[in-house]
């Protein structure tokens, strides 16, 4: 497994990352617990050190899952954990005051069952609330030694700027694979140019970059990938499929699945300090940090470009 500093952090990650959306449960069906505390040991054992979550992940579910995985190993991880997001009733809603995030880191420290949070991020923009404010409260939460490195997520390159005049940001997380490049032309420059990591959430596509699905799936209602990933529909889902036999002829190359040639291909593009990826299983977990032992070539890496456009347009 390879590590990769997080901006100006002194936090190093493994560039295979675990994504515990999908282990909260709500918006992915069923969690099994067990089955999910032993995906995040295995995850641990092959070398990947960031576990990421959220409170809005299951409504603390996944928060508590993970502080039972990780105790007596604590040691070994980096917990990424947000705030500044809540449901009010079937809605959410951005809140990023000092007041809310106080509240919050609490409420996580807590659930994880430690007294420091590696990497506290700012879920999502808060229009409502001055950056500055959340910022200088963010601050304070590190001064205290409540957590080690600030981070945000879903930030343009403006919001990062404001942020950064009032606390120093180690990364950014943001939705980047070959099917959602919107992050290339304007944020990743920037990210470059100021040093701050990005996190790079959805690699697989809500995992039909995998090339498990050979007909279109029916998700039950209320699944994520009925919603935040459009890729099941049409005219995307054929286009993918296209997509996907090329990719199968890398990965068949290698020996490897189709979902190890998504992933590395995010976590070789510039300013990738990390892929996240989910996993609800040992075996997927065992799986996906295993892209963390190889790469794509530079001429694989051009075949790809070329195979995208010519796509997906």
């Amino acid at each position: 497994m390879e590590y990769r500093r997080l901006g100006k952090s002194e936090l190093n990650v493994s560039v295979i990352g675990l994504g515990t959306w999908a282990i909260g449960g709500k918006f992915w069906g069923h969690t099994d617990e067990a089955a999910a505390i032993a995906a995040i040991q295995k995850a641990i054992d092959c070398g990947i050190n960031l576990i990421d979550t959220a409170p809005i992940y299951g409504e603390g579910h996944s928060e508590e899952i993970i502080g039972k995985a990780v105790k007596g190993r604590r040691h070994q991880v980096i917990i990424a954990t947000k705030c500044g997001a809540r449901f009010k009733g079937p809605d959410l809603v951005n809140d990023l005051t000092p007041k809310f995030i106080r509240k919050e880191v609490e409420v996580s420290l807590k659930l994880l069952g430690t007294d420091v949070i590696d990497l506290y991020q700012c879920h999502f923009p808060d229009p409502n609330t001055p950056i500055e404010e959340t910022m200088a409260e963010m601050a304070k939460m590190k001064a205290e030694g409540k957590i080690r490195a600030i981070g945000v997520s879903n930030f343009d390159a403006a919001l990062l700027t404001k942020a950064q005049k009032v606390a120093q940001i180690a990364s950014n997380q943001v939705g980047y694979s070959m099917l959602n490049r919107g992050i290339e032309n304007e944020l990743i420059p920037f990210c470059l140019e100021q040093d701050i990591g990005i996190l790079a959430y959805g690699p697989m596509g809500g995992g039909i970059l995998t090339g498990k699905y050979k007909q279109k799936p029916k998700f039950e209602g209320g699944d994520a990938r009925t919603w935040f990933y459009n890729f099941y529909e049409e005219p995307l889902w054929s286009k993918v499929q296209a997509l996907l036999k090329e990719l199968e002829k890398i990965a068949a190359r290698h020996g490897k699945p189709v979902s190890h040639v998504a992933v590395n291909w995010v976590r070789q593009q510039p300013g990738i300090a990390s892929a996240l990826v989910g996993a609800r299983n040992p075996q997927q977990a065992e799986a996906n940090a295993a892209a963390g032992d190889w790469q794509l070539s530079a001429e694989e890496l051009s075949g790809i470009e070329k195979t995208v456009s010519q796509t997906l347009g």
